[in-house]
């Protein structure tokens, strides 16, 4: 009977060897993840050369936060257009991901660096960057907007519709900024 309770330990402790030693790394924390204020994003690079290393944690970093904007912009567009129920919501929805797609490869408006931290491991010979940036939504929002005021591949119905959606994420973002969450 003992032994019964004594064998799933031992099973969980086997298992907790084989993943190995838990790493803490920068960066890592609620201070760090994306919330109802800020898209957050983290990222490593590790290279034998510090700006290769640098170069490849900074990609990482905006590839993340860039993924998050996506993702989420896809999501409030799809909700918002549900709920309108427009005939044109298709349409709509595809211009609106354009704008956020535009938007992202030319310039993540009020992108902040909020830590670097670099290491350099003798055995290995190999730097190890990490980054963290974050974006204020409500800053985002509101240049996705102007970018849609001279997007002249968007109609003034669409735009209007894109305007709605972006007024109230901006509304949701300014709120989450007077709390302070």
């Amino acid at each position: 009977m003992r032994l019964l309770r004594i064998l799933p330990l031992l099973v969980l402790l086997g298992c907790v060897s084989v993943l190995g030693k838990k790493v803490k790394e920068p960066f890592q924390g609620n201070a760090y993840e994306s919330n109802n204020r800020f898209f957050r994003g983290t990222g490593k690079g590790v290279s034998s050369q510090d700006n290769i290393a640098r170069g490849k944690a900074d990609i990482e970093a905006k590839a993340l936060l860039g993924g998050q904007v996506n993702t989420t912009m896809k999501q409030v567009a799809d909700q918002y257009l549900g709920q309108a129920e427009n005939e044109k919501g298709a349409d709509v929805a595809d211009k609106f991901q354009s704008l956020v797609r535009q938007v992202m490869n030319t310039n993540m408006a009020d992108l902040r660096k909020i830590g670097e931290k670099k290491y350099y491991n003798d055995k290995s010979k190999e730097y190890s960057v990490f980054i963290a940036y974050e974006i204020k939504k409500n800053a985002m929002f509101r240049f996705m907007k102007k970018q849609a005021k001279v997007d002249n591949t968007i109609d003034e119905r669409q735009r209007d519709l894109i305007e709605k959606i972006l007024d109230e994420e901006i509304k949701k973002a300014d709120e989450a900024d007077a709390e302070g969450n």
